[in-house]
């Protein structure tokens, strides 16, 4: 997928230019890398709002033009407002087409519910990474690593080893270490004996039951005529008996 997104030089920098920017609907950001003089550039905030929604955006070779020069970039890094809807900066990188680049990828899980595990056993399918850290050129970065769980049988797990990975892209993984992906756990199950001590937790107490008779009791005195009318004690006694049930 090609995305583009547009910037302008940002002629002014500073705490109090950067809040007039904002308060223009701009967002002021950062350009750097590939060997170039790191470059302050401004964005149109509502259409960096709507790319920063796309997933592909933040794990995509990104087509920036700034005020008519072109480059290819890499979202690294962007400031959100901590409870406004507002971007407060973001960081862009650009890249060279022959160097190495390390990027995180959503993972995609398919295929989960007709593994023996799930479909066979009642297991449930459990993700336990959703994101790689990957290195790759930057032509061969994908969007996203599909993981397809179809063969994983309930008890086992998927391993950052056992991935296939497109051609051209590794995993950036510690020495010596291969992290789990997914797994297929299956529900426990209480036992009788846990149901019952669970059952006898939630019981109302003595207390709270004898509360809730003189509610009834209360109640019933009010709506059963106002001034001087009293309930009788056949009525007190089935307002306990309802109330102990």
């Amino acid at each position: 997928m090609k995305i583009e997104i547009k910037a302008d030089k940002r002629s002014v920098q500073g705490t109090g230019a950067s809040r007039r920017l904002r308060r223009e609907s701009k967002v002021p950001g950062i350009l750097y890398g590939a060997g170039k003089d790191a470059l302050p550039i401004e964005l149109d905030h509502k259409e960096l709002w709507f790319k920063l929604k796309m997933e592909a955006f933040h794990a995509s070779i990104l087509d920036m033009d700034v005020g008519g020069d072109k480059s290819q970039v890499l979202l690294r890094d962007y400031q959100m407002h901590p409870f406004k809807a507002l971007i407060l900066h973001a960081d862009f990188q650009r890249v060279d087409a022959n160097k190495k680049i390390h990027m995180k990828v959503p993972l995609h899980f398919i295929n989960a519910e007709i593994s023996p595990g799930v479909k066979g056993a009642g297991g449930i399918a459990q993700h336990v990474l959703n994101e790689l850290e990957i290195k790759c050129l930057p032509k061969d970065l994908p969007e996203f690593i599909e993981v397809d769980l179809k063969d994983l049988q309930a008890g086992h797990s998927l391993h950052i080893s056992a991935l296939q990975l497109p051609a051209g892209v590794e995993a950036v993984v510690t020495k010596g270490e291969d992290a789990t992906v997914a797994t297929i756990i299956i529900p426990r199950v209480p036992t009788a004996e846990e149901e019952l001590a669970e059952a006898a937790a939630t019981a109302p107490s003595a207390a709270e039951v004898e509360t809730i008779a003189q509610k009834a009791k209360v109640e019933e005195a009010a709506a059963g005529g106002g001034a001087g009318s009293k309930p009788s004690v056949k009525d007190d006694k089935k307002n306990m008996k309802e109330a102990k049930k």
